[in-house]
């Protein structure tokens, strides 16, 4: 089939500029890069510059085993709250989600009305009272204190995303198990979770995200240099006096692989997640 002249002319225009924006959106990633791979004797006048071109490990290995502020223990420590963060908004809003989709109860338009607008509130304007109430409860400077925060935040957008990827699933299947005696528990967990799951994937992924790039409330919440995630850790290693932008943007690089190593091993659900559809096997 020959394609239309003025089609394919517009195929080549709207590529070229793909391309080219896609080119200056990397060019600051790879001075980044360009700087955790070389040696900060051959960046100091422009990254740009390949002669010499010497790659080595160094500022990785050095940014890892930092002897102030390992990065190491950030990753650690991120990982320890980003990972309870995700999965029990994940569960608890899944419930509610599957509430709001398929039953009628009182009140039911004007609670969801209010959940979207908790999505709207800004972080800072919660910050001092979820500040004294972490205090009174003991929870302040812990790891348990922010996870129940990053939790709590997580429920408003999570219960609205499953909500309505839940309302899009047929709902034959549901009822024809609910004929075979089939309880409203047993039909949740063993039918429409295993046909939501992009769309789990698809929220998992998001607020895993979310959580460990923070940086606010774990600059309020967490007050310990031993218990600083790998967002606070970073600012520490520019140093007082000198920065290795060597070891900074290492350790920059290790923090933005996690969640770009958790898209990429979930990211055909992911995909099918944001577009609403699930398969069936």
């Amino acid at each position: 089939m020959n394609i239309p002249k003025y089609k394919l002319k517009e195929f080549i225009i709207s590529n070229s500029i793909a391309w080219v924006l896609g080119l200056i959106w990397l060019i600051p990633f790879l001075g980044v890069l360009m700087a955790s791979i070389r040696p900060y004797r051959e960046i100091v006048s422009g990254w740009w510059h390949f002669s010499p071109f010497t790659i080595t490990l160094k500022n990785f290995v050095g940014a890892f085993n930092h002897p102030m502020f390992p990065i190491s223990e950030g990753l650690r420590n991120s990982l320890i709250i980003a990972i309870p963060s995700t999965i029990t908004p994940l569960l608890v809003a899944a419930l509610a989600a599957y509430a709001f989709a398929r039953y009628s109860f009182p009140i039911k338009n004007y609670l969801f009305v209010f959940i979207v607008f908790l999505m709207a509130l800004p972080q800072q304007m919660t910050i001092v009272p979820l500040y004294f109430l972490l205090r009174n409860f003991h929870l302040l400077n812990k790891f348990q204190g922010l996870i129940l925060v990053h939790s709590a935040w997580g429920l408003a957008w999570i219960i609205f995303f499953m909500r309505n990827y839940f309302s899009m699933l047929p709902t034959d299947v549901e009822e024809a198990a609910r004929i075979d005696g089939a309880s409203d528990f047993k039909i949740f967990y063993k039918i429409v979770l295993p046909m939501a799951l992009p769309g789990l994937i698809s929220a998992a992924i998001l607020q895993f995200t979310w959580v460990w790039s923070d940086f606010f409330l774990a600059l309020v919440f967490l007050q310990n240099p031993e218990k600083y995630v790998a967002t606070q850790r970073l600012p520490l290693l520019r140093g007082q006096y000198f920065v290795d932008w060597g070891i900074l943007t290492a350790a920059s690089i290790m923090v933005m692989l996690v969640p770009l190593l958790v898209y990429t091993l979930f990211q055909k659900y992911y995909i099918s997640g944001m577009i609403g559809w699930s398969t069936e096997k």
